[in-house]
């Protein structure tokens, strides 16, 4: 007699097919989820972030080059107008301080005319003068050079048969200039041609200065 083992039945060899499929419906069931492929690559993403992520640095960069570059320049042009400024208010103190002086120097200039620069006053007055002109100070105006508005003060005025043009024809008190900056026109006598009188012509005039004068020879 054949024992039989209780509760084996031969459908359950294979117990994840259903009843009625046959074993090559179940091999597909197994192979269904091998084909299942893997999910998409994390990468590409990452990737975009990281790009992502430069451009805004690379913004960001450009925004900080730009400000610093204005800083720059305005730092620039700040240092310009404090020198500038310094040059003025140098030039300023100076030209005040030299203002005050122009009277003593007036007083040294009359002493030296009527030979009353001697001894120990001659050499201060020497020293004082050479300080004035180490600080700039510039004295101008002669006897016979032509009246500029812009540089001379007229205190007298008369006519003369030997000048063709205002000219200044004595020096009353000399101008005082700190390079291109009067402190002080000069204080001329000026004559002016006679009225009526024809100017002498250029050609005239100038055969007379080669030759040395009209009466020369």
């Amino acid at each position: 007699m054949t024992e039989e083992t209780p509760g084996f039945d031969e459908h359950d060899e294979n117990p994840d097919v259903p009843s009625g499929a046959t074993p090559d419906d179940a091999a597909e069931t197994d192979g269904s989820s091998e084909k299942e492929g893997p999910a998409a690559p994390a990468g590409d993403a990452a990737t975009a972030g990281l790009t992502a992520q430069l451009d805004q640095v690379r913004t960001a960069l450009s925004e900080r080059t730009g400000d610093l570059q204005r800083l720059q320049a305005e730092y620039q042009n700040y240092r310009r107008r404090v020198e500038r400024d310094r040059v003025t208010v140098k030039e300023i103190a100076t030209a005040t301080l030299l203002t005050e002086l122009l009277p003593v120097l007036d007083d040294i200039g009359r002493a030296r005319e009527h030979g009353e620069l001697v001894g120990g006053f001659k050499s201060v007055a020497e020293s004082l003068e050479t300080a004035a002109a180490k600080m700039g100070l510039q004295q101008f105006g002669k006897e016979g050079e032509p009246f500029d508005p812009t540089i001379h003060e007229a205190l007298m005025h008369s006519y003369a048969p030997d000048v063709t043009e205002t000219t200044c024809v004595a020096v009353l008190q000399p101008g005082y200039r700190i390079g291109e900056r009067t402190i002080r026109p000069a204080r001329v006598a000026v004559a002016e041609p006679q009225p009526g009188a024809a100017p002498a012509p250029k050609e005239e005039k100038q055969a007379d200065e080669e030759s040395g004068g009209p009466d020369a020879g």
